[in-house]
């Protein structure tokens, strides 16, 4: 279980021990320990990060709309725009559905790439980073050949994996954040952990109940008053952020995903009801084995893994069943976490008096590969050793012919399959999420996947806009491109006037 002080002493003597020290590695030794190495295989990672997406992506194969929101949000900061983002809903301003204006600082790269795929890179690079922070610092605990065999193990864990698949999303900058955060812990550079936790409230909402749990951490460790002042900032950025700024922002006037825990579908759901049905899922429990399991459970000898209960709290309590298992991105910023504290487990093991603890500590991070390596044949990456992932099908041929029927731009309502391919250069809707405003054209995948088959594209268009009539433009394959025949309305919902 979790040790916060295994040696019975002082908080504040216990803090002042180095973990080198303990482990036989003095200092000197830790601060040689070479950089080279980690930054050669986190440009391995990020190059196979990349490739995935950028595969994903040529393929037409988003799984989500949310690159193509995070593309509208970064134009808008790179424009000097308010991060306007119109596939929530004409005019609607990003910061009342999410709290992350760290997403401006991608305006830069955008300037010199202005394409959904430069966020995919900088994914890419914002996990491979925190691939080289794991690996390094775990070389400084453990020394040996231990540090890139971890950087391997989480290079391939099924947290990362799944965020990559899973597109673009702001937590890409909080994964690097929270390797710094617990480098700076283990390493006992207070001032660091406090300096690498602040930002994390710029990039999630609930990531403030995190910064209050590493200032939780650093008062246990002694550091009493920064301990305190970083907890009582990280509750306020909570609170402010959730009661304050994001209803502030939202036409709504609240913040939206309240529901996601007080209501299952149409039925509401108490506070008891959800807290009594953390574990009602044998998704989460699976989720939960397989957290700590890819750890070989040795987290659990670490204070480090306090650092995951805020987030894995509103995931348990979530009546969303996209929160509690093991795909998408919502699990990709514990993985630094635990494999750090995977690291302080072995450290502190080592030196245990129970000879079975001290036994195992030594198999902890050959087992930790295995499993990495063995679980990435069911997960995203083995595509990558597919020929098929390479080619270009007849599916992509005519998605490429949709595109180029589509002029420079247009306002655009389309679905998913699309979508990221048009927010560079277009203004773009959600179908049937742009009432009123009579779109230029409306481009939809017939195969997407919807309720009911769509017999009459034109009809369908029409309906969508009575405001408006439609022609069919190009069709190909499962692609069908309509353009309006009617005129612009005077006045179009959302659209800013330049």
């Amino acid at each position: 279980m979790l040790e916060l002080n295994k040696s019975g002493t002082d908080p504040v003597d216990a803090g002042r021990l180095l973990p080198t020290q303990r482990t036989g590695l003095d200092a000197a030794t830790a601060e040689r320990v070479p950089l080279r190495p980690y930054l050669i295989t986190g440009a391995v990672l990020c190059g196979l990060y990349f490739l995935y997406s950028y595969l994903q992506y040529s393929r037409f194969g988003s799984p989500s709309w949310d690159l193509g929101i995070f593309e509208q949000e970064v134009r808008a900061y790179a424009d000097l725009r308010a991060p306007i983002v119109d596939i929530k809903g004409p005019g609607y301003l990003i910061l009342g559905d999410h709290f992350s204006p760290i997403v401006a600082l991608l305006a830069p790269l955008y300037w010199l790439w202005p394409s959904a795929e430069s966020l995919l890179f900088a994914q890419a690079a914002f996990l491979a980073l925190g691939a080289v922070v794991v690996g390094r610092t775990t070389q400084q605990l453990l020394g040996g050949r231990s540090g890139l065999c971890v950087t391997v193990a989480y290079g391939l864990s099924w947290g990362i994996q799944e965020a990559v698949k899973s597109d673009f999303h702001e937590i890409a900058f909080a994964v690097p954040l929270l390797a710094l955060v617990c480098r700076a812990l283990l390493l006992r550079r207070w001032t660091a952990a406090l300096l690498w936790s602040l930002p994390l409230v710029l990039v999630k909402e609930d990531l403030g109940a995190t910064v209050a749990v590493v200032g939780f951490l650093l008062f246990v460790y002694g550091r009493r008053l920064q301990g305190t002042l970083l907890a009582a900032f990280g509750v306020a950025a909570f609170v402010v952020t959730l009661m304050v700024l994001i209803p502030a922002a939202s036409s709504a006037g609240t913040y939206d995903y309240w529901q996601k825990i007080d209501k299952n579908g149409e039925q509401d759901v108490s506070m008891l009801d959800s807290v009594l049905g953390v574990l009602n899922s044998s998704t989460k429990i699976e989720m939960l084995v397989f957290l700590i399991g890819i750890t070989a459970f040795m987290a659990l000898r670490s204070p480090l893994t306090l650092l995951i209960v805020p987030t894995l709290g509103w995931r348990l309590l979530s009546q969303d069943s996209n929160h509690w298992g093991m795909v998408w991105h919502y699990s990709a910023i514990l993985m630094p976490v635990l494999f750090l504290a995977m690291a302080d487990g072995v450290r502190r093991s080592r030196a245990s008096d129970r000879p079975w603890l001290a036994s195992y500590a030594k198999t902890v991070v050959p087992v930790s590969v295995a499993i990495a390596v063995a679980m990435t044949q069911h997960l995203p990456l083995r595509d990558l050793l597919r020929p098929d992932s390479y080619s270009t099908d007849a599916r992509t041929e005519a998605a490429r012919e949709a595109l180029k029927a589509i002029p420079a731009g247009a306002r655009v309502e389309t679905d998913i399959t699309l979508m990221a391919h048009l927010t560079s250069d277009r203004t773009v809707y959600w179908i049937g999420g742009a009432p009123g405003t009579a779109p230029d054209i409306v481009a939809i995948n017939l195969d997407f996947g919807w309720s009911r088959p769509i017999q009459d594209p034109v009809a369908y268009a029409e309906q969508l806009h009575p405001e408006a009539r439609y022609r069919l433009k190009h069709r190909g394959g499962s692609f069908v491109v309509m353009e309006r025949t009617t005129p612009e309305p005077a006045e179009v919902p959302g659209v800013r006037e330049d």
